[in-house]
């Protein structure tokens, strides 16, 4: 295969070298070029041959460089190539429980091994072939973030309804044994995969060790549009407790051999349970925050911090909105009582949106839609200025997940709408204060 150039940065080694947008890239140092993975490889090396074809014509480009040098070769997508679609039908799927109606890209299953190391998204293995797997070897690909969800394989073909699931943990043992660090995830239904079965996936995960770096227990989420879906159920408070204190014995016991604490629960199961979110020291290097691990009391620390090391002028006024999920409204509203009790003339109104569009289970702000923004603020007395979590809105940060756009919701509301970083306590405040 071969790779069409689509740009060239100005002045980059690349430009120097005379190369085209349009040129085609064949190889580097002989090594066939088929998406970004064996792009950000190859050229890692300090002296370099690259094959292209120019106009028609083929030509070769020599050129040295240190080795962390981009090249400055712009192409059409990140992955060069089409990205890899999931090819599971997973009882728990997020995706299958989206309403008809909303934009195409939504309803794509992503399962590319490519996307957990360059944006650290979960891969399941089941798309991957025997030269996917030595390559990810040969290059020692690292961390790999794996969608486990047990490692019982039986039940694994069940959950998943991919009657190579089971055979495909096999894998898992292959990048463990090369040094490829892990990082994996069980997404738990009451009654499936918890219990007993945790029990065992935990203890069979245990010995991947050292390659395994974490292992996250997440709640399944479940929306309101579940018809004609297996019949799935939330957690009960006390099916949480009971999750947590299985990951707990089993987190202390790895700690007291190995050093490590390697398992953790979501934030969510301590919500559920109605038990305190557990301390600092608990989450070590918070290793998943992105899946909602440790990120109350991440936000909670470095918002303290940060508070603590504010200077802002006591005599400044401030009146800020602040809206967020059902799930991160006490913690929101802490925050803001702390910033208070320093500054008494800076006020931050703390808004709960209830998730009306997908249901009310779902509690995360990373699924609140514009249109619910707009229905439950429109009502209530508002400040100016409204600041909202970043995972509200997509990647390009310009819309929500029903296409409502910022600029509608500022439109709707008569608000300044500032985006903050849902996992920074330091952007948080500064928002409160700007």
């Amino acid at each position: 295969m071969s790779v069409l150039v689509s740009g060239v940065s100005k002045k980059s080694i690349a430009d120097k070298k005379g190369i085209k947008p349009g040129d085609v890239l064949v190889s580097v140092n002989s090594h066939e070029i088929n998406d970004v993975l064996d792009y950000r490889f190859y050229i890692k090396e300090e002296k370099l041959t690259l094959a292209l074809v120019s106009n028609g014509k083929a030509k070769k480009v020599h050129l040295r460089k240190d080795e962390d040098d981009d090249l400055g070769l712009e192409f059409d997508s990140y992955l060069m190539d089409r990205q890899h679609r999931c090819t599971n039908r997973c009882i728990f799927c997020f995706v299958d429980q989206m309403p008809p109606g909303m934009r195409e890209t939504l309803y794509f299953k992503d399962d590319d091994s490519r996307m957990s190391f360059l944006f650290g998204s979960y891969v399941t293995l089941t798309n991957l072939t025997e030269h996917d797997v030595s390559r990810l070897i040969e290059m020692h690909i690292s961390p790999v973030n794996v969608s486990v969800h047990t490692m019982n394989p039986e039940l694994r073909v069940k959950m998943m309804k991919n009657k190579h699931a089971g055979e495909c943990l096999s894998i898992l043992k292959r990048l463990a044994d090369a040094g490829i660090k892990l990082n994996t995830q069980l997404v738990l239904c009451p009654g499936i995969n918890d219990g007993k079965e945790l029990e065992y996936s935990l203890s069979e995960l245990e010995k991947l060790l050292p390659s395994i770096q974490s292992i996250a227990a997440v709640p399944v989420g479940l929306t309101k549009f579940r018809e004609n879906l297996p019949a799935l159920r939330t957690y009960t408070p006390q099916e949480a407790r009971e999750t947590i204190e299985i990951v707990d014995s089993f987190g202390e016991r790895c700690l007291e051999k190995y050093g490590v604490r390697l398992a953790f629960c979501a934030d969510e199961f301590y919500l559920t349970a109605g038990m305190p979110i557990p301390g600092e020291e608990y989450y070590e290097d918070y290793p998943q925050l992105e899946n909602g691990v440790g990120l109350w009391r991440n936000l909670l620390e470095e918002f303290s911090f940060a508070l603590t090391d504010s200077s802002f002028e006591k005599d400044t006024e401030r009146h800020v909105s602040i809206a967020t999920g059902v799930a991160a409204y006490p913690l929101l509203v802490r925050l803001c009582r702390l910033v208070s009790e320093k500054y008494p003339l800076v006020k931050a109104d703390v808004f709960q949106i209830k998730n009306d569009f997908f249901g009310h289970s779902v509690t995360v702000a990373g699924l609140v839609t514009g249109k619910d923004l707009i229905s439950q603020l429109k009502a209530k007395p508002h400040a100016e200025t409204l600041i909202i979590p970043s995972v509200m809105l997509r990647n390009e940060g310009d819309v929500f997940l029903d296409d409502v756009s910022l600029e509608d919701v500022e439109k709707a509301l008569s608000v300044s709408v500032r985006v903050t970083d849902a996992n920074s306590g330091f952007e948080l405040l500064e928002n409160i204060l700007e």
